[in-house]
């Protein structure tokens, strides 16, 4: 009885936003077991995708399948005892304290650098490319580079601090073009060991720490797709590290994704799977932030291209795959899948966003052109 009270709901629910379980377009789903409907009724997103993981049900475009669930809302229609829960968790406790820094580096970027490296582009950049005038993966990452790079205005002979240097390849990408020096900072030890592999020779510095440890100082500082595992408790701490790491007249950039909202946990699914700990921050909890501490001199939107990037490392993934499932379990692939076109789905549908913020310490003085 259960069951079919839950089937009738979730069949509501689809047909809201034009998906039709059992249907033979591409993003309707087909449900091979029955204990889907009750496990997303009771436990949305994290029953849907340990659902799918285990192979009880399937869906041929699952980007255009998130994609519609998400542009009709219908996340904020099932709200699960569970994500009261987290939310109540993230309220009283710093998710993202000190000693859990390194939970994300083991979980997640330590699982293979035989996966990153055939999912990525050949410089292994693990974030959102900037597809302006281009058309391959490895063009979008080095046009992203270069945006970057030029935001912040790079002079040979600087300092520059990359916190969450993942792979190396932004690193060495800056000493190689702009003739800078670099320090990179992770929480993976497994990236570190490529990082320092890829920028042999350079002047580039790697090391494994907690933002929160960092001492010196630099001309410029940025961080590209890292701040989605700070948590909202430590927002300020971050822009205070920052701010004393960084030279009087020096500028920042913040490359995150970005909630609609503010939110005081991650979805259960992706903490589980994907990223422990991780939280999107949202516009108002940046800028509650940064405010005494850094002058505001540009905010870039470029969302869609977070869904051209995820898309290509898709094809990469389903392309490689035959070498890599000696390594991995089907249930990974499934789950990595998952991943991948979810995110994809949801930036379509513009429930999170992608950000470039730019900062400067004392401001900009006369007229700045910032790069687009």
């Amino acid at each position: 009885m259960l069951e079919q009270f839950c089937k009738k709901q979730l069949e509501r629910l689809f047909e809201s936003a034009d998906v039709i379980i059992g249907g033979n377009r591409p993003w309707d789903i087909q449900i091979h077991n029955p204990l889907v409907f009750r496990r997303t009724i009771t436990e949305g997103n994290f029953g849907l995708g340990e659902s799918y993981m285990d192979g009880l049900w399937d869906c041929c475009d699952l980007e255009e399948f998130f994609f519609r669930l998400l542009s009709s809302k219908l996340d904020e229609k099932v709200i699960t005892p569970a994500d009261r829960f987290g939310k109540w968790i993230g309220c009283i406790r710093n998710l993202q304290s000190p000693s859990r820094a390194f939970t994300v580096g083991e979980t997640h970027y330590n699982i293979g650098n035989d996966l990153y490296a055939a999912m990525l582009d050949r410089q292994m950049i693990y974030s959102c490319g900037y597809w302006k005038n281009a058309t391959t993966l490895d063009e979008a990452q080095e046009k992203k580079l270069h945006l970057v790079f030029e935001k912040l205005m790079l002079e040979p002979g600087m300092s520059v601090l990359d916190i969450g240097c993942g792979w190396g390849g932004a690193a060495r990408f800056a000493s190689e073009h702009y003739n800078v020096s670099v320090t990179g900072i992770t929480v993976s030890t497994e990236q570190a060991k490529i990082a320092r592999e890829q920028c042999s020779g350079l002047p580039v510095t790697i090391e494994v720490i907690d933002y929160r440890d960092l001492q010196g100082s630099f001309d410029r500082i940025y961080s590209i797709g890292m701040f989605e595992h700070v948590g909202y408790k430590n927002y300020r701490e971050y822009f205070e590290t920052v701010s004393r790491c960084l030279n009087p007249d020096g500028m920042t950039l913040l490359h995150t994704i970005g909630s609609q909202k503010p939110c005081t946990n991650g979805d259960q699914w992706s903490c589980k799977y994907i990223f422990p700990n991780s939280m999107l921050p949202s516009a108002s909890q940046i800028t509650e932030n940064y405010e005494g501490l850094f002058t505001l001199e540009d905010w870039h939107v470029f969302t869609y291209d977070y869904v051209l990037t995820l898309k290509a490392w898709y094809d990469n993934f389903e392309k490689e795959w035959p070498n890599l499932q000696s390594l991995y379990s089907e249930r990974f692939h499934r789950m990595w899948r998952y991943y991948l076109l979810s995110f994809a789905g949801a930036f379509h549908a513009r429930s999170i966003e992608l950000w470039q913020v730019l900062f400067s310490k004392k401001g900009l003085m006369g007229r700045t052109e910032i790069p687009r």
